[in-house]
């Protein structure tokens, strides 16, 4: 265990994250009591309701009045009568109408304080029943983004802290003598700068991802020259494995971006090259596709592999496939990168069937927009 690793949270900006923050609070819904009745939900009108409502009160008004005149009543008792018996049907039928938007202030006023996980009971059939709807669904979203915002700043804080720690223990030596500026102690300090600066380039392409103001620059280059220049400027990464380029045929071209499509195959080359064992091979594949695609490109590695059940969400924000630890120094950022910069292109990408490791295959049509 990392004798450097928090066991109740992470540490960020001087400040303790538990880790039960970052867990998906349960929505919750207004008690439901006599204070909510309503007797007019199945009305699909706001105009339709007041019509009951005043329907109702005329209703009421008139019955007291036949009564009051039956029983010889006083006009002006049988008035007073008439209209606070008229109040009171109003009263509950506009409670019942009003209620939606006394549960939305109160929810907006959670909200304020940080509370994300109130919600409006939206049973009306009416504009304010939409608009209830509406206010759940933007209430879902702000939680999301706030839990998401958790993760963020408690993945990279934790992502952070290794290489830091590392950097700082390597130049502590050297200041104190213990240790001599060598080729192996200097780059240790180069090995951790490159993942500061692969973790910092995840965090710039996550803030372009959430923008989503990124033009493509689609022109015709050679895939094969592009896929040998990309493993050799990858293959620190990969430390001791290999790299196998397979292009067929071999003059093949491509319509893209290549700086997006770049970002693509470095991410699954990296996560590759981390999930191979010692000595293995990163296998990169390009094809003609006659399908939904002109391109298909498939990375494939002799790893663990991805569990079937995991394969529709490893690329997902923050997802680590393949039984990836904490310390492989992934942050689950990478797949979901991936598959944003595919998405540009309106390609596709997924987990493919392979008898042996992970087989990412990405489609890419012929003109993307």
């Amino acid at each position: 265990m990392d004798p450097h690793r928090p066991r109740c949270g992470l540490r960020a900006g001087g400040t303790v994250l538990n880790t039960a923050d970052l867990r998906p609070s349960r929505p919750r819904r207004l008690r439901l009591g006599r204070g909510n009745l309503r007797p007019l939900d199945r009305l699909r009108s706001i105009k339709a309701k007041l019509g009951v409502l005043v329907i109702a009160s005329v209703f009421v008004s008139t019955l007291l009045i036949i009564l009051g005149l039956r029983a010889e009543v006083r006009f002006r008792y049988m008035l007073v009568f008439t209209s606070l018996a008229c109040l009171a049907v109003t009263l509950v039928l506009a409670h019942g109408m009003t209620s939606p938007l006394r549960e939305m202030t109160a929810a907006a006023q959670a909200m304020a304080r940080g509370d994300y996980s109130r919600r409006v009971r939206a049973t009306s059939r009416d504009e304010v029943g939409r608009l209830a709807g509406a206010f759940n669904h933007m209430a879902a979203d702000l939680e999301a983004v706030d839990r998401h915002r958790r993760e963020l700043v408690a993945n990279v804080s934790h992502e952070l802290r290794t290489p830091i720690s590392a950097l700082h223990a390597v130049l502590e030596n050297l200041v104190d003598g213990v240790q001599k500026p060598d080729p192996d102690t200097l780059g240790l300090a180069l090995t951790q700068t490159a993942r500061l600066g692969r973790l910092v380039s995840q965090l710039l392409d996550l803030s372009r991802l959430d923008s989503g103001a990124v033009p493509l620059q689609a022109r015709e280059f050679a895939v094969r020259p592009f896929l040998v220049a990309l493993t050799q400027e990858t293959g620190a990464l990969g430390g001791d494995v290999r790299f196998e380029v397979d292009v067929q045929p071999a003059e093949l071209t491509a319509r893209a971006d290549p700086e997006r499509l770049h970002q693509v195959v470095t991410n699954l080359v990296a996560n590759a090259c981390r999930h191979s064992p010692f000595g293995g091979t990163v296998s990169l594949h390009a094809r003609r596709d006659d399908g939904i695609g002109s391109l298909r490109l498939e990375v494939l590695d002799e790893g663990p592999g991805i569990p079937s059940a995991e394969r529709g969400r490893v690329f997902e924000r923050f997802t680590r496939g393949g039984g990836s630890s904490s310390t492989d120094g992934g942050t689950g950022l990478g797949l979901a990168i991936a598959r944003w910069a595919v998405d540009l292109h309106g390609g596709d990408i997924s987990v493919a069937e392979s008898s042996h490791g992970c087989r990412i295959r990405v489609l890419l049509p012929g003109d993307p927009t």
